[in-house]
Parts: C-alpha cells; sequence; structure tokens
C-alpha cells in the first residue's frame, strides 16, 4: 500500500506543472520560434507602433508633459494588444529642460555655431558667456591640463568618435560628454564644449547626458568643430558667445509601462523584455529608443497570438527616463530582490531600428539545448550567437542583481548618424528591418519562455574556458 501511495504521489507531482514540469521538446520549440520567425517577417506590428508613438506624442524627455503622455499611449497600446496587468510605476527624475541655445564666433572670424546642451548642464547667464576657447584635439590632451589652467577660458574638445558596428566607438568616447564638464570645471573652465559624439558630418548636433558640474556644457555639431580646429591653427586667440538657459523642475516623475502576457504554468516566472519610452527632445525618438518598444511590443504580441500562451510570462517594459540615467535602478527599486530571483532573463532593446547581427547569451548557453535551438533559427536570418558571454543586457537593467541577460546586438554602423540628434525621426527605419528584428526578438523570447531552461544552473555549471565560460 505504501509502495502505491508513493507511486500515486510521484504520478500527480509529475502531472502538476507547476511543481514537475515535463522537459521540453527542443524539436517542437525550434518549429514554434521557426514559425513565429517567418511570421514577423512577413509583417508586424513593429511600423504601425513606432509611426503612432513618434507621431502622436514626438519626442519624450524624461519627466515631462510628452512623457507622461507616451505612458498613457503605452498603457492604452498595451491593454488594446491583449496584455494584462499593465500599469505604470512612477519614480522621481530631476527634470531637466532645455532652453534657449545659441552660439557663435566673435573674432577672429565672426559666425555662428551649431550647438546643444548636454543633459544636466547648467546654464549660462541670462546675457551668455564670451571667452577665449582652449582647444584640445584629444581628451586625453584635455585631462593633461593641470587644476586651474583653464580658468577664464572655455574648454572645446574636438575629438571624432570612431564608426563601428558594435558601436565600440561610442563607449570609448563617451567619458568626453559624460565626465569632460566635471573635468573643465575642475581646470577652472566657464565652460566646456565638445564635438558631437556621432559619426555622420551633418551639422547637427547630438546631445546626452552629462554629470552636473555647474557649468555651461554644450555639443558642436561635427563640421563646426572642425571649423574652430581651423581657426586656432590659424594662430591667435579664438572668442566665442555662448548662450543656453536650461532649467530643473522640481518634483519632477517619470513613468516605466509594464505589460504582462501571463504563463500558463509558470507565472511566477518571467522574460523580460522592452525598451525605454522617454527619448531626447531634438528629434522624435524614433531610432532611440521608439524603435526598441515597437520591436519588443509586437515580438510578445505575435507569441500571444499563439493558440495557448507560453509556459512562462513574458513581461514587456517601457522604461522611463533611460536618457538621463534614472531608469537604471527604478525597475530594480519596483522589483526587489525575491522577484528579481523569478526573472529567468532580460534583455532590452536599445540600439535602433536595424536587425541584430549576433546574439550573446548567459555563460554555458550558447552550447545549451536553448542554444542550439536558438543558434538554428537565427541562422536564416544571418544572425549568429556569440560564443563569449554576453556583457550587457541593457542599461536599464543594470542594477538588477543576479538576473541572467542576453543582448540582440543590433547593427549600428549607422546608429550614431542619428543617435540624440535632430535626425532621429520615423523616416530613417525602414518596415522590413524592424520585421527582421521583431522575428529575431519572438524567437528568443518564445524559446526562453516556453521552456525549461534555468539560465542560472547552466551559468554556474559552465567551464572556466572554451565556448561560452564564464567571464
Amino acid at each position: 500500500m505504501r509502495a502505491l501511495m508513493i507511486g500515486l504521489a510521484a504520478s500527480v507531482l509529475l502531472a502538476w506543472p507547476y511543481f514537475a514540469d515535463a522537459a521540453t521538446d527542443w524539436t517542437q520549440a525550434e518549429k514554434t520560434a521557426a514559425a513565429l520567425r517567418d511570421q514577423a517577417l512577413g509583417g508586424s506590428l513593429a511600423y504601425p507602433l513606432l509611426s503612432s508613438l513618434t507621431s502622436e506624442i514626438g519626442p519624450r524627455l524624461e519627466g515631462s508633459d510628452a512623457e507622461h503622455r507616451a505612458a498613457l499611449w503605452g498603457v492604452a497600446k498595451l491593454k488594446a494588444l491583449g496584455f494584462k496587468n499593465v500599469h505604470i510605476e512612477s519614480f522621481p527624475v530631476n527634470g531637466w529642460t532645455r532652453g534657449k541655445e545659441e552660439a557663435a564666433v566673435i573674432a577672429p572670424a565672426p559666425q555662428r555655431l551649431f550647438i546643444t546642451a548636454l543633459g544636466n548642464s547648467a546654464a549660462t547667464p541670462p546675457e551668455g558667456i564670451e571667452a577665449e576657447i582652449a582647444l584640445f584635439h584629444t581628451y586625453a590632451d584635455f585631462l593633461a591640463q593641470p587644476p586651474g589652467s583653464l580658468a577664464g577660458k572655455i574648454a572645446v574638445v574636438t575629438q571624432p568618435m570612431v564608426r563601428a558596428q558594435d558601436g565600440s566607438g561610442y563607449g570609448m568616447i563617451n567619458a568626453m560628454r559624460t565626465l569632460g564638464p566635471l573635468e573643465a570645471a575642475k581646470r577652472g573652465a566657464r565652460a566646456y564644449m565638445i564635438r558631437s559624439l556621432a559619426t555622420g558630418t551633418l551639422r547637427s548636433p547630438h546631445t546626452g547626458a552629462s554629470l552636473a558640474a555647474g557649468i555651461p556644457a554644450v555639443a558642436l555639431a561635427a563640421p563646426d568643430a572642425e571649423q574652430l580646429e581651423r581657426l586656432v591653427a590659424l594662430g591667435g586667440p579664438v572668442r566665442v558667445r555662448l548662450l543656453s538657459t536650461p532649467t530643473v523642475r522640481p518634483n519632477a516623475t517619470a513613468d516605466t509601462v509594464i505589460g504582462d502576457i501571463p504563463g500558463r504554468e509558470r507565472p511566477e516566472e518571467i522574460v523580460l523584455i522592452g525598451g525605454h519610452l522617454d527619448s531626447w527632445d531634438l528629434g522624435t525618438g524614433a531610432i532611440d529608443d521608439g524603435a526598441g518598444v515597437a520591436i519588443t511590443i509586437a515580438a510578445a504580441k505575435l507569441i500571444a497570438d499563439r493558440p495557448e500562451p507560453p509556459r512562462r510570462t513574458i513581461r514587456v517594459a517601457l522604461f522611463g527616463a533611460e536618457e538621463l540615467n534614472f531608469s537604471n535602478v527604478a525597475y530594480a527599486k519596483a522589483h526587489p530582490a525575491r522577484e528579481q530571483a523569478l526573472h529567468v532573463i532580460a534583455s532590452e532593446c536599445d540600439f535602433g531600428a536595424e536587425p541584430p547581427y549576433k546574439i550573446a547569451l548567459p555563460a554555458g548557453a550558447v552550447a545549451s539545448p536553448y542554444g542550439r535551438a536558438l543558434a538554428n533559427v537565427a541562422a536564416p536570418l544571418q544572425i549568429y550567437l556569440d560564443p563569449g558571454p554576453v556583457r550587457d543586457g541593457g542599461a536599464d537593467l543594470e542594477a538588477l542583481v543576479g538576473v541572467p541577460m542576453a543582448e540582440l546586438a543590433q547593427d549600428g554602423t549607422h546608429y550614431f548618424d542619428y543617435h540624440h540628434a535632430p535626425d532621429d525621426t520615423l523616416d530613417k527605419t525602414d518596415p522590413r528591418q524592424l520585421d527582421k528584428a521583431v522575428a529575431a526578438w519572438a524567437a528568443f523570447t518564445y524559446l526562453a519562455a516556453d521552456s525549461d531552461v534555468d539560465f542560472r544552473a547552466i551559468a554556474a555549471n559552465a567551464p572556466l574556458r572554451g565556448q561560452g565560460a564564464r567571464p
């Protein structure tokens, strides 16, 4: 009798998915993921969603009325598409807002300069600033100047950014924008100017976040930075006039929008994907990051439209205030460690409107059944799996602890032609390329959500060297 009872109990547990899920049928999972891929390639919701966001809302600076309207847009879209548990998670931000911005060479050859304030920059006096510039061709040369050596001058750094498919040129030079104002203030500069962190040659300045330093900080359009270089090379002082009047709104808030596709067997386990809803105010935020919002919503919707939902919950997060670096802790604060422990994997789509060219997974996952299935489905899209472990899942996920990450690395060859610039508009996107991105995200997400893959366990058992090894 006791043996019979034990046998019956074991049978119940095996039949009850919460306690013991049957092993994933990877052959069938791969077939389904391939079908989702092909369905996306035939047309997805990504472009209509992106057109709606950029046309009906436009630019969405963190904490602004437009950003709040974008959050309501996100709630309405997710609910209409059948997502569940749709809600807004608000959090405080500093409410930095751009004002007037003008610059010109006063001597030796008077002419207008095209500039834009960097995020968190201080304002000039109402009458502006006029001073001689101290120009440096590289950020390293600028940092070599001793404290106080730039007193009374406008520091100008004109180092150009290198174009790279993976965007590494941006990472190599990013400190010039983010930390440069602080370094200029240490050296006594009245203001700080940089050549835009951009690969394009249009006369459009590119903005971006910087750390507040108490002095005005602006970006020059690339042709204007080169013009200053030529004027300095002629000899004699170059004087510039600068007016920039940003302000900070007290008690500002930003919004993250959450929507779920509840899992049929393990609803407490979450596969987290998404993009950031806010954008800079110069363009309409089409490639940064309306595209990421549209791609991940469209991918999740494809999966939701299947006859049965996936085993695990798919969560789409439309993060608020990424551009000024507030969102990287907001989601983690709203979802503490006990919830994060139930996040199966997370990844953010935040690198434009082009499809991925490679996918990086947690340590050991490339060689797992999940990795093999994903590689097979991704191959027709001309996407390969990076043999090394993922390094970054996205800026909005940085504060999560112990959550496995993935990166669907998009082709960034031309991304920084438009990034943070007035040219970041809908016409820079191609519906067919968006659909290819949706195809990749749908396959990646479905295979994780409708399986029993445990990325934490795989990483813990990964070899220290070799394919998919831990870093």
